[in-house]
Parts: structure tokens; sequence; C-alpha cells
């Protein structure tokens, strides 16, 4: 597999160490000190195709990775994977909050963050032979091989991991699935897990398709079990 990358941090070393190793595994790698030229040309990029993927540090010397992160959301759905030498939970929490599809740790060893790569981009294309397939519940579609979910007819922003999330609740409607279930089913492949961070995901999904998310009839907590996605919105 192979993908456009940029890389967004201002340590210089640390950056060429992850281009040198990402391009020899056969990814196109560009490289950028600053988080605001970073974001242009992602954007500026796009009408020829642009990037696949963006690895962003959190810290940066203009404006923050979070910020960056919630800028390049704004204009444009490609794969964010962000950097921090801060491992808290909570960092952990926000990146994904403002829409970071993965979050590694510094320092990291970078079989890890190809890895991790490689697994966003696969959750990206569209899964063999599903080409049309829509899951419709009341005004939710969930459309499988434009990996779009639309409400009402309206497309609505979700990362590839929310989607592919999503997929596999709304796949086995109507029965409860725990944490470890949903990683297996949306990572395919075993990855140091972040168990929490499908809270957060689950947090956003509902936040764009529930009409009410502080009451959810669509994705509901079953507590010390997991999660069940609502064939009926009566089913809460």
């Amino acid at each position: 597999m192979s993908g456009r990358v940029l890389i967004i941090d201002d340590d210089a070393r640390l950056a060429e160490m992850v281009r040198a190793y990402l391009s020899r595994a056969g990814f196109e790698v560009d490289v950028r000190g600053r988080a605001l030229a970073g974001v242009e040309a992602v954007l500026s990029s796009r009408p020829n195709g642009g990037y696949d993927a963006v690895v962003l540090d959190i810290m940066l010397p203009d404006i923050d990775g979070l910020e960056a992160c919630r800028r390049l959301r704004a204009g444009s759905d490609v794969a964010i994977l962000m950097l921090s030498a801060r491992g808290e939970d909570a960092d952990r929490i926000i990146g994904l909050e403002v829409g970071a599809d993965d979050y590694l740790p510094k320092p990291f060893n970078p079989r890890e963050l190809e890895a991790r790569l490689k697994a966003i981009l696969r959750r990206r294309a569209a899964p063999a032979g599903e080409g049309g397939v829509v899951l419709r519940f009341g005004r939710l579609e969930i459309d499988a091989g434009s990996r779009a979910v639309r409400i009402e007819g309206r497309d609505v922003a979700v990362t590839s991991y929310q989607f592919d999330l999503l997929l596999a609740l709304a796949r086995h409607a109507g029965k409860v699935l725990s944490r470890e279930r949903l990683m297996d089913l949306v990572k395919g492949e075993e990855l140091e897990a972040f168990d929490r961070s499908i809270d957060v995901h689950i947090s956003r999904l509902r936040a764009v398709i529930e009409t009410d998310p502080a009451h959810p009839r669509r994705i509901i907590t079953v507590r010390g079990a997991g999660y069940l996605f609502a064939r009926n919105q009566d089913q809460s």
C-alpha cells in the first residue's frame, strides 16, 4: 500500500527520520515545519488529488496541532494521525474530539506509525463488493460504497474510523457489541488499543446522527456490556 503523506512537525531530525522510513515503505512524503504551512499545503493540494494522510504533531511553534486539526477537518477529509510527547488520556481524547483518526504518543516505533497509517488508509478504501449498498434507519443513511453518512439526504462529516465504527454497529443492529468486539471489527488487526477512544468516537457519532445526543436513541449504551445500535428509535 502506498499513498501521499504530509508530516507537520518542527522537529526536523524526527521528521526526516519518519520521511525516510515511510519513503522506503512506498509512501510519497512531504514535510512542513509549521502548522499553518502544513494546513495550506493540504487545502491547496485538493484540486490535484491532495494528500491521503497527515502526520500532525501537537506541539508546534505557530498554532498547536489541535487547532491545525480543526482547520484541516473544516476543509478536508484527509486522514489525520496525531503525534504528541504528551501521552495522557486527556490529550488523546481531545485529539480525537477535534477530528483526528488516530493518535500515537512519542516516542514511537516507526513500524507502528507505518502500521497505523496503513490501517487508516485501508479503512478509507471502499470494501470490495459493497458498491451501492446503503443501510437505512429512518432519517439515517449509511452508504457503504461511497463511505458517506447522510441525515435526511444531507451528507454529514465523520472520520474514516467513525464511519467504520458506525457501519459495524449498523451491520449488527439489535445486538450488544463490547468495546473489544468493536475494535476487532473496525481495526481488523492487532495494534495497541486505546479502548476509551471508542467512547469518544461514539460521542462524536451521536453528535452527528442523534436528534438529542444527550439522550441517544440510536446508539445506546448498555451498562457494563457495550453499545447497541437500535433498528428503531423506540428500541431504547
